[in-house]
């Protein structure tokens, strides 16, 4: 049977996940903002701020208002490699 497809924002936050876990987004770095982001990633700025708050849920990114959007933790499966040791 072939995987269910997964929605846009789950990609979109799924990548973003990814570039915290590769150091390309460490933790205190601001995210792109919405508009940079939709130009970015090909995405319309309702599937933008869907992935952000996916990522707030995962208790990846944290959101100031009027100052942006930061990485405040690191995606549990970076932390799972350093358990298996």
């Amino acid at each position: 049977m072939s995987e269910l497809p997964r929605y846009e924002y789950v990609k979109l936050a799924d990548a973003l996940a990814a570039d915290m876990a590769s150091g390309k987004l460490p933790q205190g770095a601001a995210l792109p903002g919405e508009r940079a982001m939709t130009e970015l990633h090909g995405v319309s700025i309702g599937t933008v701020r869907r992935a952000i708050v996916e990522l707030r849920k995962r208790g990846l990114v944290a959101t100031l208002p009027a100052k942006g959007t930061y990485v405040i933790g690191m995606p549990k499966e970076a932390d799972s490699s350093a358990e298996g040791t």
